[in-house]
Protein backbone atom coordinates (compact mmCIF):
# COMPACT_ATOMS: atom_id res chain seq x y z
CA UNK A 1 0.00 0.00 0.00
CA UNK A 2 1.35 3.33 -0.73
CA UNK A 3 2.31 5.30 2.43
CA UNK A 4 0.25 8.27 3.33
CA UNK A 5 1.54 11.93 3.00
CA UNK A 6 3.76 12.93 6.09
CA UNK A 7 2.13 15.91 7.56
CA UNK A 8 -0.72 15.02 10.16
CA UNK A 9 -3.99 16.17 8.72
CA UNK A 10 -2.56 14.87 5.46
CA UNK A 11 -2.78 11.29 6.91
CA UNK A 12 -6.01 11.96 8.28
CA UNK A 13 -7.26 12.84 5.30
CA UNK A 14 -5.72 9.81 3.66
CA UNK A 15 -7.22 7.41 5.90
CA UNK A 16 -10.67 9.20 5.85
CA UNK A 17 -10.71 8.65 1.74
CA UNK A 18 -8.83 5.09 2.26
CA UNK A 19 -11.95 3.90 4.38
CA UNK A 20 -14.61 5.94 2.38
CA UNK A 21 -13.27 3.99 -0.52
CA UNK A 22 -13.63 1.01 1.33
CA UNK A 23 -17.33 1.64 2.97
CA UNK A 24 -18.57 2.66 -1.11
CA UNK A 25 -17.18 0.09 -2.61
CA UNK A 26 -18.60 -3.03 -0.21
CA UNK A 27 -14.88 -3.72 0.66
CA UNK A 28 -16.08 -2.43 4.29
CA UNK A 29 -19.59 -4.19 5.24
CA UNK A 30 -22.54 -2.77 7.01
CA UNK A 31 -22.40 -3.21 10.59
CA UNK A 32 -18.45 -3.90 10.34
CA UNK A 33 -16.06 -3.11 13.20
CA UNK A 34 -13.63 -0.36 12.50
CA UNK A 35 -10.75 -1.37 14.78
CA UNK A 36 -8.24 1.77 15.77
CA UNK A 37 -5.46 -0.32 16.00
CA UNK A 38 -6.26 -2.55 13.15
CA UNK A 39 -6.26 0.70 10.78
CA UNK A 40 -3.70 2.29 12.03
CA UNK A 41 -1.75 -1.11 11.51
CA UNK A 42 -3.46 -0.87 7.84
CA UNK A 43 -2.49 2.56 7.07
CA UNK A 44 0.60 2.83 8.20
CA UNK A 45 0.05 5.73 10.59
CA UNK A 46 -0.39 6.37 14.07
CA UNK A 47 -4.16 5.97 16.19
CA UNK A 48 -4.60 9.56 16.26
CA UNK A 49 -5.50 10.23 11.96
CA UNK A 50 -7.57 7.20 12.40
CA UNK A 51 -9.29 8.35 14.88
CA UNK A 52 -9.61 11.46 13.32
CA UNK A 53 -11.02 10.43 10.41
CA UNK A 54 -13.80 8.22 12.26
CA UNK A 55 -14.78 11.13 13.94
CA UNK A 56 -15.14 12.96 10.42
CA UNK A 57 -17.02 10.17 8.92
CA UNK A 58 -19.30 9.56 11.53
CA UNK A 59 -20.23 13.02 11.68
CA UNK A 60 -21.06 12.32 7.73
CA UNK A 61 -23.23 9.67 8.86
CA UNK A 62 -21.25 6.53 6.89
CA UNK A 63 -19.92 4.98 10.29
CA UNK A 64 -21.91 4.97 13.63
CA UNK A 65 -19.70 5.40 17.24
CA UNK A 66 -20.79 3.29 20.22
CA UNK A 67 -19.80 3.12 23.63
CA UNK A 68 -20.09 -0.01 23.70
CA UNK A 69 -19.91 -1.60 20.26
CA UNK A 70 -16.77 1.36 19.29
CA UNK A 71 -16.93 2.40 15.19
CA UNK A 72 -18.99 0.47 13.19
CA UNK A 73 -19.82 0.96 9.15
CA UNK A 74 -23.34 2.45 9.21
CA UNK A 75 -26.33 -0.27 8.49
CA UNK A 76 -28.78 0.45 6.02
CA UNK A 77 -32.17 -0.45 6.19
CA UNK A 78 -35.56 0.57 4.62
CA UNK A 79 -36.04 3.14 7.92
CA UNK A 80 -32.55 5.09 7.20
CA UNK A 81 -33.09 5.05 3.52
CA UNK A 82 -36.25 6.26 3.32
CA UNK A 83 -35.31 9.22 5.91
CA UNK A 84 -32.52 10.15 3.63
CA UNK A 85 -34.14 10.10 0.12
CA UNK A 86 -37.25 11.68 2.02
CA UNK A 87 -35.02 15.07 2.91
CA UNK A 88 -33.79 14.64 -0.45
CA UNK A 89 -37.47 14.77 -2.53
CA UNK A 90 -38.40 17.46 -0.26
CA UNK A 91 -35.28 19.94 -1.23
CA UNK A 92 -33.43 18.64 -4.20
CA UNK A 93 -36.17 19.17 -6.92
CA UNK A 94 -36.83 22.25 -5.47
CA UNK A 95 -32.96 23.37 -5.73
CA UNK A 96 -32.79 21.95 -9.30
CA UNK A 97 -35.55 24.19 -10.04
CA UNK A 98 -33.77 27.26 -8.89
CA UNK A 99 -30.51 26.73 -10.39
CA UNK A 100 -32.57 26.40 -14.08
CA UNK A 101 -34.57 30.00 -13.15
CA UNK A 102 -30.79 31.50 -12.26
CA UNK A 103 -29.58 30.27 -15.75
CA UNK A 104 -26.39 28.60 -13.79
CA UNK A 105 -23.76 26.66 -15.96
CA UNK A 106 -24.89 22.84 -15.19
CA UNK A 107 -20.68 22.11 -16.56
CA UNK A 108 -20.30 21.01 -13.92
CA UNK A 109 -23.03 17.96 -13.99
CA UNK A 110 -22.44 16.92 -17.86
CA UNK A 111 -18.63 16.38 -16.49
CA UNK A 112 -19.67 14.24 -13.44
CA UNK A 113 -21.80 12.57 -15.75
CA UNK A 114 -19.16 11.75 -18.25
CA UNK A 115 -16.72 10.55 -15.42
CA UNK A 116 -20.16 8.04 -14.11
CA UNK A 117 -19.88 6.27 -17.78
CA UNK A 118 -16.44 5.89 -17.25
CA UNK A 119 -16.57 4.58 -13.29
CA UNK A 120 -14.13 1.34 -12.82
CA UNK A 121 -15.88 0.40 -9.83
CA UNK A 122 -18.57 1.15 -7.81
CA UNK A 123 -17.42 3.99 -5.64
CA UNK A 124 -16.07 6.02 -8.46
CA UNK A 125 -19.59 5.63 -9.96
CA UNK A 126 -21.31 6.28 -7.01
CA UNK A 127 -19.48 9.22 -5.90
CA UNK A 128 -19.24 10.64 -9.86
CA UNK A 129 -23.07 10.51 -9.37
CA UNK A 130 -23.26 11.96 -6.16
CA UNK A 131 -21.11 14.90 -7.98
CA UNK A 132 -23.77 15.26 -10.61
CA UNK A 133 -26.75 15.79 -8.43
CA UNK A 134 -24.68 18.99 -5.96
CA UNK A 135 -23.95 20.21 -9.69
CA UNK A 136 -27.25 20.86 -10.08
CA UNK A 137 -28.42 21.89 -6.68
CA UNK A 138 -25.04 23.89 -5.59
CA UNK A 139 -26.51 26.86 -7.92
CA UNK A 140 -29.35 27.39 -6.29
CA UNK A 141 -28.54 30.68 -5.03
CA UNK A 142 -29.34 29.58 -0.82
CA UNK A 143 -26.32 28.99 0.78
CA UNK A 144 -28.25 27.34 3.34
CA UNK A 145 -30.77 25.23 1.20
CA UNK A 146 -27.40 23.68 -0.26
CA UNK A 147 -25.64 22.78 3.05
CA UNK A 148 -28.51 21.05 4.02
CA UNK A 149 -28.54 18.90 0.96
CA UNK A 150 -24.54 18.36 0.99
CA UNK A 151 -25.33 16.77 4.76
CA UNK A 152 -27.20 13.64 3.33
CA UNK A 153 -24.94 13.11 0.37
CA UNK A 154 -22.51 10.39 1.78
CA UNK A 155 -25.46 8.52 3.15
CA UNK A 156 -27.40 8.57 0.09
CA UNK A 157 -24.03 7.20 -1.61
CA UNK A 158 -24.03 4.38 1.05
CA UNK A 159 -27.48 3.79 0.58
CA UNK A 160 -27.23 3.41 -3.75
CA UNK A 161 -24.25 1.19 -2.92
CA UNK A 162 -26.06 -0.95 -0.59
CA UNK A 163 -28.87 -1.16 -3.30
CA UNK A 164 -26.53 -1.60 -6.38
CA UNK A 165 -24.67 -5.21 -4.54
CA UNK A 166 -28.57 -6.12 -4.63
CA UNK A 167 -29.75 -5.31 -7.93
CA UNK A 168 -27.26 -3.16 -10.15
CA UNK A 169 -29.46 -0.85 -11.61
CA UNK A 170 -27.40 2.24 -12.27
CA UNK A 171 -27.31 2.02 -16.09
CA UNK A 172 -31.32 3.25 -15.63
CA UNK A 173 -30.14 5.62 -13.62
CA UNK A 174 -27.73 6.98 -15.68
CA UNK A 175 -30.48 7.53 -18.58
CA UNK A 176 -32.77 9.01 -16.12
CA UNK A 177 -29.30 11.81 -15.31
CA UNK A 178 -29.00 12.30 -19.28
CA UNK A 179 -33.16 13.03 -19.30
CA UNK A 180 -32.86 15.50 -16.28
CA UNK A 181 -29.73 17.14 -17.80
CA UNK A 182 -31.24 17.33 -20.90
CA UNK A 183 -34.48 19.04 -19.21
CA UNK A 184 -32.19 21.49 -17.58
CA UNK A 185 -30.08 22.17 -20.27
CA UNK A 186 -33.27 23.37 -21.97
CA UNK A 187 -34.09 25.56 -19.33
CA UNK A 188 -37.09 23.14 -18.46
CA UNK A 189 -37.16 24.31 -14.80
CA UNK A 190 -40.51 22.51 -13.52
CA UNK A 191 -39.98 19.56 -16.06
CA UNK A 192 -36.21 18.77 -14.58
CA UNK A 193 -37.50 19.38 -11.31
CA UNK A 194 -40.30 17.09 -11.82
CA UNK A 195 -37.92 14.29 -13.56
CA UNK A 196 -35.82 14.44 -10.79
CA UNK A 197 -38.38 13.69 -8.11
CA UNK A 198 -39.20 10.53 -9.69
CA UNK A 199 -35.95 9.86 -10.40
CA UNK A 200 -35.10 10.14 -6.38
CA UNK A 201 -38.15 8.29 -5.46
CA UNK A 202 -38.08 5.83 -8.28
CA UNK A 203 -34.79 4.64 -6.95
CA UNK A 204 -35.68 3.87 -3.21
CA UNK A 205 -38.82 2.46 -4.42
CA UNK A 206 -36.40 -0.10 -6.19
CA UNK A 207 -34.62 -0.19 -3.42
CA UNK A 208 -37.01 -1.43 -0.94
CA UNK A 209 -39.95 -2.71 -3.15
CA UNK A 210 -41.70 -3.94 0.77
CA UNK A 211 -41.82 -0.49 1.84
CA UNK A 212 -44.19 2.31 0.31
CA UNK A 213 -42.04 5.38 0.20
CA UNK A 214 -42.75 8.16 2.26
CA UNK A 215 -43.93 11.90 1.15
CA UNK A 216 -44.08 11.12 -2.39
Amino acid sequence: MTSPPAPIPSRTQYVQEAIKHGILTGQLSPGQALVEADLAAQFGVSKTPVREALKTLAGTGLVVMSQYKGVTVRTVDAAMAREIYDVRLLLEPEALRRSIVRKESLAAAQDALVRAGGAEDRADRSLANRDFHRALYLPCGNPLLTRMLDEVRDQAALVSTVAWAASPSWEQEAREHQEILRAALAGDADGAAGLLHTHISDFVRRAFPDHEEAGA
